[in-house]
């Protein structure tokens, strides 16, 4: 059994409560922290850990406390994004209404590390009862004396806000969210400065996912070394991982990094394998914004070793033969999925999310959106594919923030692996225009 992390006592009954959560071994590690550590302790743990960003950069999260800045006689933020808004993404979701006291734990920690005194959690609006359940988690560890003044004696004040925000996808970005949590529109800001430097109140600011601060308690109750020593590589510790689409067991699972994807997919212990009598056909590995991939590369990588559930062996290649880990949202596909359907489908939820600033991405994703449109529809022409990748190209890399290349890169490598797929969708424009009609050409399946 790999080992659990995050998800060991999720399913203890009662586990959402503070008695439970305590029983359980919680907040010892905040105690542990706030009575025995410094604070520049608390960070260089977090470093020698190796944990990265788990909402999709994989950004060393130690090293991003490292950056913060700390002027004399100016307020410190700590910033949870919990917007989780990538399709093929529902972990944090999972965690925070199922052992909320895991997050607020860490919170507590994360906080104390960077010297704030006051922290927030901005929480995706549609999810109003997950916020309730951790305004009342938030509320058990006040009565308990883990929040508030003084905590536990030490003279360390925290105040803990939950934000709900407006279900903006552009809300996930830290810059865009904090100018929500300011109470203005959520477009991302210019960077630098940078958060670190001027963030929330235009005061020194650390954003974090969900996941990444949960992995604090146990790293401070296990030590650094012990959590560097799962997983592989620079991809330490475990990961969540959203598994939908086209198999047999859907749900969030935890892996160790480094476990292989055709491990993760056809275990009996994770997704189970593709639903019976189907075959893999494709792969989205880390939620609708990295390339997606064609069963045999999704497999094994250019050389032919085995693509592991890590952040290095999946890009390995670049994005010719490659793609990312990203937020984990892994999304399967069988040879019942039209690709040119599917691409259509999330040039749709960028063009509607995009919040306009930049005219690439504005005026890019409405393109590409029209383009597969009337491709999917039977209205295509030969043109279009190679219109479709130059549209990519001059998004990518050309906006404020990291939503262009989102938008880009599922269009590129959809052309770039399934290109034969397009074209008969334009060459046979009634037949593929039809509802369920799927390309049944030469296909990689495994």
């Amino acid at each position: 059994m790999a080992k659990k992390i995050l998800t060991e006592y999720i399913n203890v009954p009662g586990i959402e409560t503070f008695d439970a959560y305590r029983k359980q071994g919680g907040y010892t590690a905040a105690e542990k922290a706030l009575k025995t550590m410094t604070p520049d302790e608390v960070v260089e743990e977090a470093k020698k850990s190796g944990v990265r960003g788990r909402g999709g950069a994989g950004f060393p999260m130690g090293m991003k406390w490292g950056f913060l800045a700390k002027p004399e006689g100016v307020p410190r933020y700590l910033v949870c994004n919990a917007d989780e808004s990538e399709p093929g993404t529902f972990k944090d979701h999972y965690l925070m209404k199922s052992i909320p006291h895991l997050l607020i734990e860490g919170m507590i920690i994360g906080s104390y590390a960077l010297g704030a005194k006051k922290s927030f959690i901005y929480v995706r609006g549609e999810l109003m009862y997950v916020i309730h359940i951790l305004e009342k988690a938030i509320a058990e560890a006040t009565a308990q004396g883990f929040l508030g003044k003084n905590i536990l004696g030490t003279g360390y004040d925290l105040e803990l806000v939950v934000q709900p925000g407006g279900g903006a996808y552009i809300c996930g970005e830290e810059t865009a969210l904090l100018e929500s949590l300011e109470g203005k529109r959520g477009n991302p800001r210019n960077k630098p400065p940078f958060p670190a430097v001027k963030g929330l109140y235009q005061s020194p600011t650390v954003v974090n996912n969900v996941e990444s601060i949960a992995n604090m308690p146990w790293i401070i109750n296990n030590g650094s070394d012990a959590y560097a020593a799962i997983g592989i590589g620079r991809s330490t510790g475990t990961k969540l991982i959203s598994a939908s689409g086209h198999i047999q067991k859907p749900g969030v699972y935890e892996i160790e990094l480094g476990v292989s994807v055709e491990e993760f997919l056809n275990s009996d212990e994770y997704c189970g394998g593709v639903r019976k009598g189907h075959h893999l056909k494709a792969l989205v590995a880390g939620g609708s914004s990295v390339p997606i991939l064609p069963a045999n590369l999704i497999m094994k990588t250019a050389n032919g070793e085995d693509r592991l559930m890590s952040y290095e062996s999946l890009s390995d290649g670049g994005f010719a033969t490659g793609t990312m880990l990203g937020s984990g949202g892994f999304i399967v596909f069988d040879e019942t999925a039209c690709i040119v359907r599917n691409t259509w489908n999330f040039a749709r939820f960028y063009h509607h999310e995009s919040c306009g600033q930049c005219s690439p991405c504005r005026e890019g994703t409405g393109w590409m959106e029209k383009v597969l449109h009337r491709i999917e529809h039977g209205h295509g022409s030969m043109h279009d594919v190679d219109l479709l990748v130059d549209i990519s190209k001059k998004i990518e890399g050309n906006t404020i923030c990291p939503l262009g290349d989102a938008a880009a890169w599922p269009v590129a490598s959809a052309i770039r692996h399934f290109r034969d797929e397009f074209i008969w969708h334009i060459t046979n424009p009634y037949e593929a225009s039809q509802p369920g009609a799927v390309y049944q050409g030469e296909m990689a399946l495994v």
